[in-house]
């Protein structure tokens, strides 16, 4: 990688929304120990609110708009092009609703990390949270993994139970997962950026801090 090993590590943050996720990676990294540096946010749409919290952080924020590409591939190109702009050598895709082409998991191999509202296997796809209360399970979560060519399918970083209670609607319980996003991603995101994170195959290893 390009960066010298000692400096902190460049990732893009990639959204589509208010930023809540974000706005957790952005406080964490606003500490100068912090190992990632965000050095762009990008959103696939404009006027999002995410991007308002980019710019009170100083952080230069990007638009490549989905509406208007010509397909997947193309999109995802966009994406890659505007992250490398900025330096980034990894993207943390933070409420991003847009499943990147293979071609983006191509230019950063083990380098996309992403949050999903549950325990996978179990849950994937945009509608974790309705379908965990449907199902009646008792437990569900928060996934940390990086991104494969399948959707919310590739190696597990860590994971984090969250209980269902009686009586929770999608609104409470995804308050409570939402709680457990925002302290556990920043925590995975510094891990990553000081290379403590080694992936063979679909097998993810923690290596004890320097």
């Amino acid at each position: 990688m390009a960066h010298p090993p000692d400096s902190r590590f460049p990732v893009a943050v990639l959204v589509s929304g208010s930023g809540s996720n974000l706005q957790a990676i952005l406080d964490a990294a606003a500490d100068p120990s912090y190992g990632a540096e965000i050095v762009t946010v990008i959103s696939d749409r404009p006027g999002v609110r995410a991007l308002d919290r980019a710019a009170a952080a100083g952080i230069p924020g990007a638009v490549v708009a989905w509406k208007g590409s010509t397909d997947r591939a193309s999109f995802s190109a966009a994406v890659c092009d505007a992250a490398e702009a900025y330096g980034a050598e990894a993207l943390i895709l933070a409420g991003f609703m847009r499943i990147l082409a293979p071609n983006a998991i191509a230019r950063f191999p083990n380098r996309i990390l992403n949050t999903h509202p549950a325990l996978l296997p179990a849950f994937p796809g945009a509608h974790a949270i309705p379908e965990a209360i449907a199902h009646g399970v008792k437990l569900t979560g928060v996934t940390i993994h990086f991104v494969d060519e399948e959707v919310d399918h590739g190696p597990i970083i860590r994971q984090v139970a969250v209980p269902v209670e009686p009586g929770d609607t999608e609104a409470t319980l995804q308050a409570r997962i939402q709680a457990e996003e925002h302290r556990v991603y920043p925590e995975v995101i510094d891990a990553f950026a000081r290379r403590r994170l080694e992936v063979a195959g679909r097998s993810v290893t923690w290596k004890e801090p320097v």
